[in-house]
């Protein structure tokens, strides 16, 4: 078994590395303290520059402006980036999220219009509008009205918690096409470009960390779109959603690994240089144990998500194998960030180092593209499917 990148994954990783380091981190303080709202032009800026890249379609045909890179790479792109500021991670991977299910399943039309404005970065970012009031965990629940007229649909709903949706080019949105459908049946994936009429911004979120990502509420009202624009077949929007997110896990499992691995970074350097009753914190055996066994786990997070990540490349069943990736690194990310400032001591308590900030942004990463809780429901799911098959 090969454990090595390829040529071709290992320089992008090198190249995405170099770019997190030089470009992406020295912003995210800023980002951070001010709530994102200073530094917000050199955030969009940094945006352009990663479209420019190649960043914002991975996974995406070069003939639509992709970089058909693929999906390993796009794991270790999301960890270099989550290392260096997890709002531009967050941005970046959902905006790759938006480009593959419109890639995957939309027509030319839909494709040509909508997939190089994304990729080369005219659209800053894309949103992915699927959670409502009533629907999160459950998606088949979502309450959003699309009622067909003629060659288009009628949207009108209040999409929530929506990433990127202040600098979003376009939206990525499901809705209840068919009232009289049961749960989980009769819901429609459409593409809608953001200055569509009937589409407002509602209220920005003052979250607890990634500051930098800006997350609103998307009202819809007798938001006109043709029936053209539909991603997936009329009433299909279901399996739509579930095919995406189980791609998304990748994604958000990388981006806590790089968030995790930042701290333990910070940990390192703060115990080879920091003395108490005489000696260096990384002498002390009990310091010593605490990094070991986040290492252990950084490691084999990564391994998770690079299985995940090799069979979706070779085209195998990988809903099992994202759910293991995203719960490992996720809840490794929140072992890890804590373990990093139990390091510092008071220090790490103080917004003068990067620990709190790493805390915070890492504590979303069990809730959103799935709870842990919700993972564990599809591995217990897969597991079992396969032992009765």
């Amino acid at each position: 078994m090969d454990f090595a990148l390829s040529e071709e994954d290992q320089m992008i990783r090198d190249t995405v590395e170099a770019i997190a380091a030089s470009e992406i981190a020295p912003l995210a303080p800023l980002l951070d303290h001010s709530f994102g709202k200073e530094g917000r032009e050199a955030f969009l800026a940094n945006l352009k520059m990663l479209a420019e890249t190649g960043l914002m379609g991975l996974n995406v045909p070069a003939e639509y402006g992709g970089s058909e890179a693929g999906p390993i790479a796009y794991a270790v792109t999301m960890e270099a980036l989550g290392a260096a500021c997890a709002a531009t991670a967050l941005t970046v991977s959902v905006t790759n999220m938006v480009a593959e299910v419109i890639s995957r399943t939309g027509n030319e039309e839909t494709k040509q219009r909508f997939l190089p404005p994304i990729c080369d970065g005219s659209w800053p970012a894309a949103s992915f509008c699927l959670t409502e009031e009533g629907a999160g965990s459950d998606p088949g629940s979502l309450r959003m009205k699309a009622r067909r007229d003629g060659d288009d649909y009628i949207l009108d709903g209040t999409k929530i918690y929506i990433s990127s949706a202040d600098y979003a080019g376009c939206y990525v949105v499901w809705a209840k096409s068919d009232p009289e459908a049961r749960t989980g049946k009769g819901i429609t994936c459409f593409a809608v470009a953001a200055d569509t009429p009937g589409i407002s911004l509602g209220r920005l979120e003052e979250k607890m960390g990634q500051h930098g990502s800006a997350t609103r509420e998307v009202v819809f009202e007798g938001v006109r779109v043709p029936v053209s624009q539909i991603l997936g077949g009329e009433h299909d929007g279901f399996r739509v959603a579930v095919g995406e997110l189980t791609g998304g896990r990748i994604g958000i499992g990388s981006m806590a690994l790089g968030i995790g691995r930042a701290a333990l970074s910070a940990a390192k350097e703060h115990a080879l240089n920091r003395k108490q009753f005489g000696n260096r914190l990384a002498d002390m055996q009990g310091i010593q144990w605490m990094l070991a066994d986040a290492e252990t786990e950084m490691e084999a997070a990564r391994l998770l998500i690079l299985r995940a990540a090799w069979a979706k490349a070779q085209g195998l069943p990988f809903v099992k194998e994202a759910s293991m990736a995203k719960l490992y690194a996720s809840e490794f990310a929140q072992r890890a960030t804590y373990t990093a400032l139990q390091i510092h001591g008071g220090a790490g308590y103080i917004r003068d180092y990067p620990l709190e900030r790493y805390a915070r942004d890492a504590r979303i990463t069990t809730i959103y593209e799935g709870t842990s809780e919700i993972q564990r429901l599809i591995i217990a799911r897969e597991v079992l499917l396969r032992q009765a098959a």
